[in-house]
């Protein structure tokens, strides 16, 4: 049987992001949850302006601190599991049921799942384990789609990514949710480090998959280019006063200051910045760093739970799904056929090709369709040879069955 979850979405400033986001949740393939929308005056007004506003839990909050915001959702979930996912992705139809499966495990109490990237195919980030310097290594697990359940290793923990996560709402609630001194960055991954010290064990999710924008904010370009580095300087030295032995924080922090500083000559070797904008951005670091030496560290109070009761969403359960197919010169009746059948309620992917050897591309448009384009004969999977030859209906029927399992495609 489902467990009743609570979605939780932080947005604040991007809200044509939050738009697009709730249209993807809108297509959840999954018979019982509810959204809980964390939002500034510009996030709250397309809640208002959604057809479905009224079956939307809205909680008005405009401050630059996603751990108050998380927390603040936390508090009116009223599911007995806890999701959250950014206004700046989308989820695959079949997200909860993937992500969810694993609590049926009375000793598991989180889940995460994998984060695609751009171009809507290759993964941004899988399995990852993180260390009390903050530092995160990629896991290696067995070739498989089944969900990894993984216990802490000693000093370590399992992360979760704040865009594809999920908790079990009692011990998030008694362990106080994130802590509030991580204005932005290393939030969920000091959770995660609290989880692991007290025991709790981890799924990993390969199938429950969402797809992340990096949407332009007040910290960082659309490009990935950093606007400011104040807030991750203080988070990482709030993190490693928590979880660093006292005697290593010195030389953590400085190898963290230099990993930044290369981080930042990539860009300017890009040409997208410049050496002022660099010196200031490292200057902000600095202070950043200052600041989160001052910043409380103690007991989180536990959240209270809900008064407010579930608000069922109404999403896609068991929504028909139709495959559209065609050359590129067809592409505009066949976006007009897909717009269409969306609204009607099915979840659709579109597959449109060209006799080339283009690398493909999947979008997930603003009508709520799933746009793949490319090359006949290019990539799709990148790990794919550069060049092979296929019938038309052939590389169809391949990118069909490449997503089947994670979007309900036959």
């Amino acid at each position: 049987m489902a467990q009743p979850v609570s979605i939780v979405v932080v947005s604040r400033g991007r809200p044509m992001a939050l738009a697009q986001c709730l249209t993807g949740l809108g297509q959840l393939d999954y018979p019982c949850f509810e959204i809980i929308v964390v939002a500034c005056p510009d996030g709250q007004a397309i809640v208002r302006a959604h057809p479905n506003v009224d079956q939307i839990k809205l909680v008005p909050f405009d401050e630059p601190n996603i751990s108050v915001a998380r927390n603040l959702g936390v508090a009116q979930a009223a599911g007995d599991i806890v999701a959250f996912i950014d206004d700046d992705a989308v989820p695959e139809p079949l997200w909860l049921q993937h992500l969810t499966g694993p609590f049926d495990q009375s000793a598991i109490a989180a889940a995460g799942g994998y984060v695609i990237g751009r171009n809507g195919i290759s993964f941004q980030w899988t399995a990852r384990e993180v260390y009390p310097n903050g530092a995160s290594e990629p896991l290696e697990l067995p070739i498989s789609d089944a969900p990894a359940v993984l216990p802490p290793a000693p000093g370590r923990a399992i992360k979760t990514e704040g865009t594809n996560m999920a908790f079990r709402r009692d011990i998030l609630c008694q362990i106080g949710g994130f802590d509030p001194g991580f204005h932005f960055y290393l939030d969920e991954t000091d959770l995660n480090m609290r989880l692991g010290r007290s025991g709790y064990q981890t799924a990993i999710v390969p199938l429950a998959q969402v797809h992340h924008g990096f949407a332009e904010s007040d910290r960082r370009e659309a490009s990935r280019v950093p606007k400011d580095l104040t807030q991750i300087g203080a988070s990482q030295r709030l993190f490693l006063r928590k979880h660093c032995p006292a005697q290593d924080q010195d030389q953590a922090w400085t190898k963290f200051c230099e990993d930044q500083r290369l981080r930042l000559f990539r860009f300017a070797k890009q040409r997208k910045l410049g050496a002022a904008r660099i010196s200031e951005l490292l200057r902000g670091l600095q202070d950043g760093g200052k600041e989160g030496l001052c910043r409380d560290i103690g007991d989180l109070p536990p959240i209270p739970h809900s008064d407010a009761g579930f608000c069922p969403y109404p999403g896609r359960p068991k929504a028909p799904r139709k495959v559209l197919s065609g050359r590129f010169w067809q592409a505009r009746r066949l976006r007009r056929e897909a717009t269409e059948l969306a609204r009607t309620g099915a979840i659709v992917s579109m597959f449109i090709f060209s006799p080339t050897l283009r690398y493909h591309k999947v979008t997930f448009t603003h009508a709520g369709v799933w746009e793949q384009t490319g090359g006949r004969f290019g990539r799709s999977d990148r790990t794919q040879s550069l060049w092979r030859y296929r019938k038309f209906s052939e590389r169809v029927r391949e990118e069909t069955a490449r997503t089947s399992l994670v979007r309900g495609t036959q």
